[in-house]
């Protein structure tokens, strides 16, 4: 497949864009894929990447997202060195069982939360083993497996996507906050989210709650290179600094969840901004010529949790199996 026109440009190299192009690329396409920034400094690689469904909307599309992509990430799970994913026990507070959906019952190990397994200020926990992804790591796998399918990968700053459609029969809009200009979409936001890394004192398990008393969701994800402690959701924010006074806010709630994180010493600060929309905007459009248009962005802190089912059912309008618009 290398060399000569592509079937396919995929614009966008986060985790659905990567996702995205290789399921195409697997499928037999010519496929390139354009990104702007470098893969490893895309939005997903700060992400703290627990599957779970976060704020994703519509929610009778969601639920089949999630099945494919669970089926995707226990695969992988079996390689984690080299795929970045493992399967990995924790508690998901304040979230009960009668209204996860029918996805549910894929999941290992759901089940209530026991009082002694609850940290303390916490009532109700879910308990569920889960993928939880080191993304940094996921991310090179998923380019390196799309280059070995024989799909390229280039650094390019896309300003219209009239640029790709002129060069490929079916183009990929997997821009994320991009698709404000690129798809003329106001309603794509940023949410910026802050992230502390911190190394590991001996936890094994995640957490995911909101304190009493805090408006904001605090997790607590052990990750391969230290535990990633979260976090913040600042709505219309673009600043991609790190906050020293969040930041502090941010250990002070782990701690209360996790006393063993006090004293433990900070790493690095990581900031991203989720490309949050009302609902994911998945869906086909005829192009000029011909050719079809591709929309799949939008999945705010939810990417890496329905990127494989996303990618599925865009492959599926890309290649014309499904008709433009359905949904």
């Amino acid at each position: 497949m290398s060399g000569g026109k592509s079937d396919v440009i995929v614009v966008g190299g986060g985790v659905i864009g990567l996702t995205t192009a290789l399921v195409l690329a697997e499928g037999g396409h010519r496929v390139a894929l354009w990104t702007r920034d470098p893969v490893g400094r895309t939005t997903s690689a700060v992400a703290g990447a627990l599957f779970w469904p976060y704020h994703i909307e519509p929610a009778h599309r969601v639920g089949g997202w999630l099945e494919e992509s669970l089926r995707h990430y226990e695969q992988l799970a079996r390689y984690p060195d080299r795929t970045g994913v493992r399967m990995v026990a924790g508690l998901m507070a304040d979230t009960p069982l009668d209204g996860l959906g029918a996805w549910a019952t894929k999941v290992r190990g759901l089940r209530e939360a026991r009082a002694d397994e609850l940290p303390e200020g916490f009532g109700q926990a879910l308990r569920a083993t889960v993928p939880l992804i080191d993304m940094p790591v996921h991310l090179r796998y998923l380019k390196a497996r799309l280059r070995a399918t024989g799909g390229t990968v280039e650094r390019r700053t896309v300003t219209d996507l009239a640029e790709p459609a002129a060069l490929a029969p079916v183009v990929m809009d997997c821009s994320g906050l991009g698709a404000r200009e690129l798809a003329s979409d106001a309603s794509v936001r940023p949410v910026r989210g802050q992230v502390v890394i911190v190394e590991n004192p001996g936890i094994e398990e995640w957490f995911v709650g909101t304190p009493p008393g805090s408006a904001q969701t605090t997790y607590v994800m052990p990750q391969p290179y230290g535990v990633l402690l979260g976090g913040t959701t600042t709505e219309h924010s673009w600043n991609l600094g790190p906050d020293t006074a969040e930041a502090d806010a941010i250990v002070a709630r782990c701690v209360r969840v996790r006393p063993e994180l006090a004293g433990a010493r900070v790493l690095e600060h990581r900031v991203g901004l989720r490309p949050v929309r009302p609902e994911v905007r998945l869906e086909a459009a005829p192009l000029p010529g011909g050719g079809r248009l591709v929309h799949n962005y939008g999945h705010g802190g939810a990417g890496v949790t329905v990127a494989w089912g996303c990618a599925r059912e865009a492959a599926a309008l890309a290649t014309g199996q499904l008709p433009p618009g359905a949904r």
